[in-house]
């Protein structure tokens, strides 16, 4: 897919031991090197998903140019904030600084992988164990390192010894790279570690606040990725669509959406939003066994992490069999369509978060109460800041703020009367340009419930 970019000034990994040919050390590196050749993320997302792209002319994104964006969109926060680096646990968060992967879900829930992101100075990776090749792609890893796991799956009672050695590590880091700076921007930590930390004199400020504004503008590259996401997530809507006929369970009808993703080399998908029938009313029950019979609504939310682990966050809602709406249905349809179609035309450079959620159209009053939790939100590696509500739900520490160029944001619809029924779920990815917006999505909604 691409070539790895040259290594960084501070020394791409630490050698313990002196190379000698035919020792361990040497065995090891030429096994790393030829696992580095044979990643993922090197050798693509194959024929499949590339004659998709082709058909759609969609460019491959420059990864390596994306890489830096990314770090300098880091650095450039840090230093606004006055911190000496990041400290980064989200799976997410370390995808943006150094765009490499390990076990991403695992990771979320164990924390055993950690990034230090020094405002001037080396990005060091803390891998799982023997997973140094796993960055060798990116370009922009200065140095891999063990990660001290100090989770109490790995230290029992003894995880305060743990504690104590994975923050000299990380406060040596700090001080060898912080210019007498101590202050680091931490994402997700335990409170051991915080103590810790503030024991041996490092400060510690919130690093989502670093990351999400860091990710709330993409490049060039970024959209191209993600415009390329959001097609392997239509294509397998398509063969969840085909796969759609009476008698098949949600399940069954959901597992062909992970199938589609997966085979074009997408990661995950983050929910089970896929109902149907009266399951659809109120919205957020997850898939189940029921079977889907002919007439049911069909909602789902794909929530879908695809290829170059972009989002691809739409909703449709389809109608089962070859039959005709019932006016009920058509009705709901209608309404959220249009609110989606309302709201969208709203999203403007230079609009405040507060004018646009004054301004946009919101359900009647039977459906109002079972809204959508949000009108709007930010896209980019998964769901990202900001998250808009309804007018009537801003409150006094909802943040307010101007929608610009580069930004992407879902807008979202759900529409559903208050005690029973069916609902309709309809959300599309917008991306705000200098003189308007773009709808990234294009599937086209079921025309049998517009008509």
């Amino acid at each position: 897919m691409d070539s790895a970019a040259p290594k960084g000034s501070f020394g791409r990994h630490r050698k313990i031991m002196p190379f000698v040919s035919g020792s361990i050390e040497a065995l090891r590196d030429a096994s790393r090197q030829k696992a580095a050749g044979l990643n993922q993320h090197v050798l693509g997302y194959g024929a499949v998903a590339e004659a998709e792209w082709a058909a759609a002319d969609i460019a491959a994104p420059d990864l390596p140019a994306m890489r830096q964006y990314r770090l300098d969109r880091i650095r450039a926060e840090l230093k606004r904030r006055g911190y000496a680096g990041a400290l980064l646990y989200d799976p997410v968060n370390i995808r943006y600084a150094t765009d490499s992967t390990n076990m991403q879900l695992w990771v979320a829930h164990n924390p055993t992988r950690h990034c230090f992101v020094a405002t001037d100075g080396p990005v060091v990776l803390f891998d799982y164990f023997s997973c140094e090749h796993l960055s060798d792609h990116s370009g922009v890893v200065d140095e891999v390192r063990p990660a001290i796991s100090w989770m109490y799956l790995y230290g029992g009672e003894l995880t305060e010894q743990k504690v104590r050695r994975w923050a000299a590590a990380i406060a040596d880091l700090v001080r060898e790279h912080g210019g007498g700076n101590n202050r680091i921007a931490v994402d997700h930590i335990n409170p051991e570690g915080v103590e810790e930390l503030h024991r041996l004199g490092i400060s510690l400020g919130n690093g989502e606040a670093v990351m999400e504004n860091a990710r709330l503008i993409k490049s060039p590259d970024e959209i191209l990725a993600m415009r390329r996401a959001i097609v392997a997530c239509e294509a397998a809507m398509g063969e969840m669509e085909q796969a759609l006929k009476p008698g098949i369970s949600e399940n069954e009808l959901w597992a062909e959406l992970h199938r589609g993703n997966i085979a074009r080399g997408g990661e995950w998908i983050e929910t089970r939003l896929l109902t149907s029938g009266p399951r659809t009313n109120p919205w957020f029950q997850e898939c189940s066994s029921r079977i889907i019979v002919s007439g049911d609504l069909v909602a789902f939310d794909t929530d879908l992490i695809g290829p170059y682990g972009f989002c691809a966050d739409l909703s449709r809602t389809w109608l089962c069999g070859d039959i005709k709406p019932t006016n009920k249905q058509r009705d709901l349809f209608r309404i959220a369509a249009d609110q989606i179609e309302h709201n969208t035309a709203l999203m403007q450079p230079g609009i405040s978060f507060r004018d646009l959620v004054e301004r946009s159209a919101v359900p009647p009053g039977d459906c109002f109460p079972t809204r959508y939790g949000v009108l709007y939100h930010g896209v980019g590696l998964a769901d990202e800041y900001p998250t808009l509500p309804h007018a009537s739900d801003w409150t006094s520490d909802t943040p307010d703020g101007v929608l610009e160029p580069g930004m992407v944001l879902c807008v979202e619809s759900y529409i559903g009367r208050l005690g029973g029924g069916e609902g309709v779920k309809i959300e599309e990815q917008i991306l705000i340009t200098e003189t308007g917006n773009e709808k990234l999505s294009t599937y086209p909604l079921d025309q049998r419930l517009l008509g």
